[in-house]
């Protein structure tokens, strides 16, 4: 390699022999979201707009990447490349109109949702507050153990259910219970939430509301999501690990207990966090049947619970005289529910990490 190839990149050599430095497509994606970004800053100073519109300045500046990239190639590298670089960088484009919703999401939750990301909001409930101050502690316990009540009902429902569709299910049973598990899965979770209130409206009457109620719709919400997890990491275990204990005469049931399960820990766990992490932040399931309330309430058996979703939608829907500490609470619940479920996945991939198989090197 020539001491010319490996200088690095400047003004002189960025265009040199015909072909573009690797750097230059880079420098141009920047410089394009920086200019927009400047062209935003200045409309903004005028008055032309009211707030600096990052995604609005990353999405034109990444389409005015699209041109120039296209044009420089063709001036320096010709039209053949030129359309090689197109490709590459409406690939690029679609990935950015992919992520930019997210982005943007995230954004605005953390602006607006750090107003009241303070330690009153984790202490106080709103019992007597009718406009500022209080907070949703009650919201973020009810949230944690219906949920986590939910998990215990669905987790041995799902599990088993998968073992038994990969290790014993045949015929016209096993093909059953696969269809009506993918009718579940797309079932809306409305229809969950009604389900659950009827199922206990025939024995308590109506208007029977309480903690216990939501776990069940969230559960039957959770158990299609554990089925389909589980059953695709248990198919994945090797046949010759059953086969070996098979061989040594260990009957079946226990293969599955000390061979199969062990196997597909890791995976599993990641299936019943993900499930969790779906239906976390369900709201008309649980206004249907857990209801809300303004009190704390750690009973799942007896009265109203609320729960963070509820309580984002109810704090932004019933607003009083002055709306800003509604909306504001509003906005930190849902930056509470997005760490939640960031947490979730944080911890899946940390699970899956630690508990997958070790093979030898």
């Amino acid at each position: 390699m020539s001491l010319a190839l490996r200088q690095p990149a400047t003004a002189g050599n960025v265009f040199a022999n015909g072909k573009l430095h690797k750097s230059v497509p880079w420098l141009l994606l920047v410089g394009s979201w920086v200019a927009l970004g400047l062209v935003f800053a200045l409309l903004n100073a005028g008055g032309a707009t009211k707030d600096f519109n990052v995604v609005a300045a990353v999405f034109l500046g990444t389409v005015l990447f699209d041109v120039l990239i296209v044009v420089v190639s063709r001036i320096v590298e010709g039209g053949r490349k030129a359309v090689d670089r197109l490709i590459t960088s409406l690939v690029i484009t679609a990935f950015v109109i992919a992520v930019l919703p997210l982005v943007s999401l995230l954004w605005t939750v953390l602006a607006d949702g750090l107003a009241r990301f303070d330690a009153q909001f984790f202490s106080y409930s709103m019992r007597g507050v009718i406009s500022e101050g209080g907070g949703a502690v009650h919201a973020l316990i009810g949230t944690l153990e219906i949920t986590l009540f939910a998990a215990l009902i669905s987790v041995p429902i799902g599990l088993l259910t998968s073992i038994y569709l990969v290790e014993y299910g045949k015929g016209v049973l096993a093909r059953g219970i696969t269809f009506f598990v993918d009718v579940m899965t797309g079932i809306p979770s409305i229809v969950a939430g009604l389900f659950a209130y009827s199922l206990f409206a025939l024995f308590l009457g109506p208007g029977a509301r309480f903690g216990l109620v939501g776990s069940v719709a969230l559960a039957v919400l959770m158990i299609p999501i554990v089925v389909r997890s589980t059953e695709e990491v248990l198919k994945i275990v090797p046949m010759e690990l059953r086969e070996a204990s098979y061989a040594l005469g260990v009957p079946k049931w226990l293969t599955i207990m000390k061979v199969v399960l062990p196997t597909s820990l890791a995976g599993i766990t990641t299936g019943v966090m993900l499930s969790i992490a779906r239906v976390i932040g369900e709201t008309a399931p649980l206004l249907v049947t857990a209801g809300f309330t303004s009190s704390m309430n750690y009973d799942l058996f007896k009265d109203p619970m609320m729960t963070l979703p509820v309580f984002a939608y109810t704090q932004y829907s019933q607003q009083g005289a002055n709306p800003v500490p509604f909306v504001d609470r509003a906005w930190t619940a849902a930056l509470l529910l997005i760490l939640i479920v960031m947490l979730l996945n944080l911890l899946a991939r940390f699970i899956t990490r630690l508990f997958a198989p070790k093979l030898p090197r």
